[in-house]
């Protein structure tokens, strides 16, 4: 994000949507398709990194492997606050709002859901 804007997308269409399986999310990073995503639930290691970071109120950062219980592991984080369009039923964004407003919109998460 250093420098420039950075807009991912997540796209779903009904195709996609099975009874027995999670929906699956194109990825697309500024245009770019760069892959897939799946909702998942937490693991116990993302509560324990969550409830690690609890105390951030805003920044960035990185979490050691140490903290993490995970030698091998370093995990970089954002915490900030981010507002919400909502543009129907099918499309939502969120746009990273920077406390001091002096750099303007650099992160934005859409997703929509094509029919």
């Amino acid at each position: 994000m250093r420098g420039g804007v950075l807009r991912i997308t997540l796209d779903c269409t009904d195709s996609e949507f099975s009874s027995s399986m999670p929906p699956l999310w194109t990825m697309y990073c500024n245009g770019r398709k760069v892959g897939y995503a799946v909702k998942r639930p937490p693991s116990k290691a993302d509560t324990d990194a969550l409830r690690l970071m609890s105390s951030v109120v805003v920044g960035a950062g990185m979490v050691s492997g140490k903290e993490l219980e995970n030698e091998d592991d370093e995990l970089m984080y954002l915490r900030a606050k981010f507002q919400r369009i909502r543009g129907s039923t099918d499309s939502e964004s969120f746009h990273l709002i920077d406390p001091e407003g002096s750099v303007g919109q650099e992160l934005s998460i859409f997703f929509f859901r094509s029919r």
